[in-house]
Parts: structure tokens; C-alpha cells; sequence
């Protein structure tokens, strides 16, 4: 019966989903090396905004049993006026050669649907999450002749992530609700390389594997490359390249719910050292 009228709500989904990852993390945004003339000993501090921009979006979103292929650019999610809110941070802090990092992301998109013929589809997506991780520098060294530094890090911990995907359709009788929200923990790994290219310049290379398994999560991947530029004393900008993937499923009692997606394109951020 709703057939239609699902497909109709998943396209809107499939976008409001690619546009809530544009703010999620990218992990090579905040910088913990320290500065020229700052002592290794005692606590350095970084805290980082962040955006990321999906080029391309591809894969398959399922909603009450409803598939639909995923096939986005980044022109097909500006389009549709979707986003409520957004809020995206990152923290470092490291002394010596431990450190901590905490990720933090929030999305909420809204979107009405009126297909012609049909009823009014009230969609809501949220995604959120909350990730905190020890990290080890298992390498500290220099290189070249102008003795550059670079570091190599080992990171681990956990992140709990929220997902909501629900459609309220409206129809002549009862309104019909259909997906709805779901929550999980799940296990994080990733290492860093990151290396100064001058006074000015660093680059990094990241990658960073989540779920495993749990909580319906089987795999999540980020993987990053990109430089930082330090404008001023204390504040750098940073810009590279990120691929994202995820593959969640799990039952709900209308029918299957998953997000089996990858996305790669540019991210920018900014970085505040304290």
C-alpha cells in the first residue's frame, strides 16, 4: 500500500542522509605535535571545527523494508533544503607521548514531502555521536636535513552513535509511522602519520575502523589525507580528502533498517592550540 509513498520518503532520506555526514568527523583536523619552542612535557591542547563535503554518496538505504540505491554528487544534496541543525567538534590533548581525543557530532534534517498523488510524508533524521579514544605516539622522530618532525600514533577506544530515520505519513485514516531511532556502542581502532613539511605546513594521512560487529555495525572506515596551515600563532586551517564508509543493520518490528553507504570528498577544518 505504501509502496510509493516510501520510495518517495527514502529519496529524501538518502539525501538528508548524505548532507548529515558533510559535518562528521575527519580525523587528521586536529594537530598534536608540539609547537615551535613548546616543551613536550606537560598538556597541549587542540579543539577543531569541522565540515565535510560529500562529492559523491553511494550504496543502499532500507527504511520499513525498502531499499533504495544511493546515488548522490554533492550538487544533489545542496538542492534539497534539509538541514536544522549541525554541530561538529573535535578535542586533543596530549602530554608527553599520550594523548586523548574526544569526537562529537550532531545532525538534525527535517524535510516535508508532498508527492502529487499522494499524502504528506513529515520526515525526521537525526544522527549523532560521541566517541573518546587513548592514543600512544609509538613514533616521535625527525627527518631531512632541516630535521623535521614526524610523528606516528596508535588510537583506541569507543563510540556511541544514534541513528534515527522516521517518516510520519499522513493518511485518511490514523497517520502511519515507519522506521525510528536506533542506538549502539561499538569498539574504534585507527593509527595517524602525520609529518611537518615546514614552519608552516604539516601533512597527515589517517585511517580509523569502527563496529565490528557490534550493536548491528559491522564496519565503519574512515580513511583521511590532508595539510594544515598555520595562519597564526595559535589557529590553523586544514583541508584534504576523506573517504567514509559505513555498513549497519538491524530488524525493527515494520521491517529491516540499514544504511550500507560510502562517501569520499573534500572536508575543511579549523584548529584552535592552547
Amino acid at each position: 500500500m505504501f509502496t510509493d509513498l516510501s520510495k518517495s520518503a527514502m529519496l529524501a532520506l538518502i539525501a538528508a542522509t548524505a548532507l548529515a555526514l558533510m559535518c562528521s568527523p575527519s580525523e587528521v583536523v586536529a594537530e598534536p605535535m608540539a609547537r615551535t619552542g613548546q616543551s613536550e612535557d606537560g598538556w597541549r591542547h587542540s579543539s577543531t571545527a569541522y565540515a565535510f563535503l560529500p562529492a559523491q554518496t553511494s550504496g543502499t538505504s532500507t527504511v520499513a523494508g525498502s531499499d533504495v540505491d544511493l546515488d548522490l554528487s554533492l550538487g544533489d544534496v545542496l538542492d534539497n533544503d534539509l538541514l536544522d541543525f549541525a554541530l561538529a567538534g573535535r578535542y586533543e590533548g596530549w602530554n608527553g607521548d599520550w594523548g586523548i581525543i574526544v569526537d562529537a557530532n550532531y545532525v538534525r534534517l527535517g524535510a516535508v514531502i508532498a508527492p502529487v498523488p499522494g499524502p504528506e510524508v513529515d520526515a525526521d533524521i537525526q544522527q549523532a555521536w560521541l566517541g573518546v579514544m587513548a592514543a600512544y605516539r609509538a613514533v616521535n622522530t625527525t627527518y631531512g636535513q632541516s630535521n623535521r618532525r614526524l610523528t606516528f600514533d596508535l588510537q583506541g577506544g569507543v563510540r556511541y552513535n544514534k541513528l534515527k530515520q522516521e517518516f510520519d505519513i499522513s493518511t485518511p485514516g490514523p497517520n502511519v509511522t515507519i522506521g525510528g531511532t536506533e542506538r549502539w556502542w561499538e569498539p574504534v581502532v585507527g593509527a595517524r602519520l602525520m609529518w611537518e613539511i615546514n614552519d608552516k605546513w604539516a601533512g597527515a594521512v589517517d585511517a580509523n575502523f569502527g563496529g565490528f560487529g557490534a550493536g548491528g555495525n559491522d564496519l565503519q572506515v574512515i580513511a583521511t589525507a590532508g595539510v594544515s596551515y598555520r595562519a597564526w600563532e595559535n589557529t590553523s586551517v586544514r583541508f584534504g580528502y576523506r573517504y567514509y564508509s559505513i555498513d549497519y543493520s538491524t530488524d525493527r518490528s515494520d521491517g529491516p533498517f540499514a544504511l550500507d553507504m560510502s562517501q569520499h570528498g573534500p572536508y575543511l577544518g579549523i584548529t584552535w592550540h592552547y
